[in-house]
């Protein structure tokens, strides 16, 4: 890092930053929330390194920039990633950006970050946009401990398992969701996590945002009758405290983990979880259903 960005000042205009590696967050939406040392370091690299050429194009022209952009996405991540660290070796100021918000979540440059600390090449962030952390903040749910969980798997069956590995977790739930998907994620998400408040987060910091707010069965009911558009987020409040499931409560519970594939062991790890249940006495139930289900 050069002086001026070590004691918090911005660069110097025509200054040089250091030779590293800057993970560098960029507008969600808004082009306004692009910060100056972002547009100086940006400026500055010998290379950005993006998702989407033509999306960090796009950026580039408008921010009146023209950088080398070299693609750098999940489907290249094995071949690119020594060609970017050959660049870094020899000093180069490498930028990388995602499409939106900040580089990391949800995109592979975790393992370009690994492999520059095993190389010891210097690398900083520049703190930005997050579409995740936005939506907590507008989703009036707790904030003092969450959990981001990506993208749930598309297929029904795998995303009902995710989500009862989640369901006693602790914290605030954060999902990013694709919005031809959103109406079946909230219904297993009231199926499996129940009638949790949570928020829909849509198009955040853009002309249209809107932040929409009930319980998952509301949610999912109103989503279901009008799929969104545009780039969602799931907001889900923690567990709150519940009286024991009654017997009804965990034969069901356990018959529906396993219709949906879980094995008898699995079904009865994911229930004791869900419910506070000592594992062993839900595993003896599941036995004692699975033997009436034969009979």
């Amino acid at each position: 890092m050069d002086r001026d960005s070590a004691e918090g000042r911005p660069p110097r205009p025509g200054s040089k930053p250091a030779p590293g590696l800057y993970l560098i967050a960029t507008p969600i939406g808004n082009m306004g929330d692009i910060t100056y040392r972002a547009v100086e370091t940006l400026t500055a690299a010998d290379l950005v390194a993006c998702e989407d050429t033509r999306v960090t194009g796009g950026l580039m022209t408008r921010l009146g920039l023209d950088r080398p952009l070299f693609p750098y996405h999940e489907h290249n991540a094995e071949r690119a990633r020594p060609v970017l660290l050959a660049r870094l070796k020899e000093g180069a100021v490498v930028a990388l950006v995602s499409d939106a918000g900040t580089p990391l979540v949800s995109d592979p440059g975790y393992r370009l970050v690994q492999a520059c600390v095993a190389e010891g090449i210097a690398v900083t962030a520049l703190p930005g946009a997050s579409a995740a952390v936005t939506a907590l903040q507008l989703s009036g749910l707790p904030n003092d401990r969450f959990l981001f969980a990506g993208f749930l798997p598309s297929r029904a069956t795998a995303r009902r398992q995710a989500l009862r590995e989640l369901a006693a977790v602790p914290a605030t739930l954060i999902f990013y969701e694709s919005p031809n998907r959103l109406d079946g994620s909230l219904a297993d998400m009231a199926a499996v996590l129940g009638p949790r408040a949570a928020a829909v987060a849509r198009e955040l910091t853009k002309l249209h945002e809107e932040v929409v707010r009930g319980d998952l069965p509301v949610l999912a009911a109103r989503y279901a009758e009008a799929p969104p558009r545009g780039e969602v987020v799931v907001v889900v409040a923690p567990p709150a405290g519940q009286s024991p499931a009654t017997a009804d409560d965990l034969d069901s519970r356990l018959a529906r983990a396993m219709a949906d594939g879980a094995s008898l062991k699995d079904a009865a790890a994911l229930v004791a979880a869900e419910t506070g249940h000592p594992r062993r006495d839900v595993y003896a139930r599941a036995l004692r259903l699975a033997q009436e289900t034969r009979e």
